[in-house]
């Protein structure tokens, strides 16, 4: 047992070496970018393109960021997350033929801090993430998202649907503007709680970033939603002696807490909960191709509605190439509970389509 142990560990530590990083100027911020799979030659009449590779080669890591044998995957995060949750994804999609890019959003882990987060739009971000598709010179891509990630990837692929070849999503589905209501839950409902401004932070702020990370990993691992009772604070709702998911380690748990020393929480906070959403699209239609990953178990599936949603064939009104695969023990932090399970699906969408593409 030792010894299988170790070359687990091995492994997995050899893996994660293929991961590779680099700091991409974007709309004025450098946003720590993550990537890993072979990548085709860099368009060098491209003056951004070529101007990341001459300073990558520089710096001894070259970023070849166009897409890979079979096209690029863009990698979209949730909250408390970061580039790392999708290790396993981005490993993967890379050994299948994939180019593999996951950033850090601006105010998030390794990315820079806007200065007046106040300031800052849900447009912003989507800007951000087409601007890494032109310093790449990536002109379509695959977006994958988790979480509020979900929400980045749906709009990247409505306002900019030139540039998107399928969407793929985990913990929830495309769900456009008064579709779905959440008034009917508490008050002590954790989404009513972080956004309402200061509270979450003095919640957060009695304890370190280690401590904050541990416990939403484990209350957004449960099937239950995250109430707080009257008087309680959302935090309160596990302590030290509970332990952490199976499938997460204290390694892992590390990680996160060293990636967000910089960035801290606040921004992080105000990101998914408290800025509006894009407004415009009337009539709004996913009409690429899309995968709904969801696991049986996600507290998600209790929201009001949210069940007959998924179920009852609601979404597909809005995203009509939608297929949904369920993960009968699958929690809201599926593809780091059951990567393979999650990777075997993601590649197989991506090599369909792939194909679908080639043959026109």
């Amino acid at each position: 047992m030792p010894f299988r142990d170790c070359t687990s560990l091995c492994v997995r530590s050899m893996k994660m070496d293929k991961i590779e990083h680099s700091h991409l100027d974007a709309n004025g911020f450098s946003l720590h970018t993550a990537y890993t799979g072979k990548g085709r030659s860099v368009d060098r009449s491209n003056p951004l393109a070529a101007s990341l590779l001459l300073s990558s080669t520089l710096n001894h890591s070259p970023f070849l960021g166009v897409a890979g044998d079979l096209g690029a995957v863009l990698f979209l995060h949730g909250f408390p997350e970061i580039w790392y949750s999708w290790r396993h994804q981005m490993i993967a999609v890379a050994e299948a033929g994939f180019k593999a890019i996951a950033p850090d959003y601006r105010g998030y882990g390794l990315s820079d801090q806007p200065p007046e987060p106040e300031s800052t739009t849900w447009e912003d971000i989507v800007t951000d993430l087409v601007a890494i598709l032109d310093l790449l010179s990536i002109p379509k891509v695959y977006v994958v998202g988790k979480d509020f990630g979900v929400r980045l990837a749906n709009d990247l692929a409505l306002h900019r649907p030139d540039r998107v070849l399928g969407v793929v999503t985990l913990g929830a589905p495309f769900i456009p503007a008064g579709a779905l209501s959440w008034n009917a839950l508490p008050e002590g409902f954790y989404i009513q709680r972080w956004r309402e401004p200061g509270r979450a932070e003095a919640d957060f702020g009695r304890f370190d970033i280690k401590r904050v990370i541990r416990t939403i990993y484990i209350l957004f691992s449960r099937s239950e939603i995250p109430i707080a009772e009257q008087g309680q604070e959302i935090m309160d709702l596990a302590d030290l002696s509970t332990p952490l998911p199976p499938w997460f380690t204290e390694e892992d748990l590390n990680v996160y807490a060293a990636l967000y020393e910089k960035s801290q929480l606040q921004f992080p906070l105000t990101l998914p909960y408290r800025l509006d959403r894009i407004k415009g699209v009337e009539n709004p239609r996913i009409e690429v191709p899309a995968l709904l990953i969801m696991g049986e178990k996600d507290y998600v599936l209790k929201f009001p509605g949210m069940e007959e949603y998924v179920r009852g064939g609601k979404a597909k009104r809005f995203v009509p190439k939608l297929e949904t695969v369920y993960i009968p023990e699958g929690s809201h932090f599926v593809q780091e509970q059951f990567p393979d399970h999650v990777n075997k699906l993601i590649v197989h969408f991506l090599k369909n389509h792939s194909q679908v593409e080639a043959d026109h």
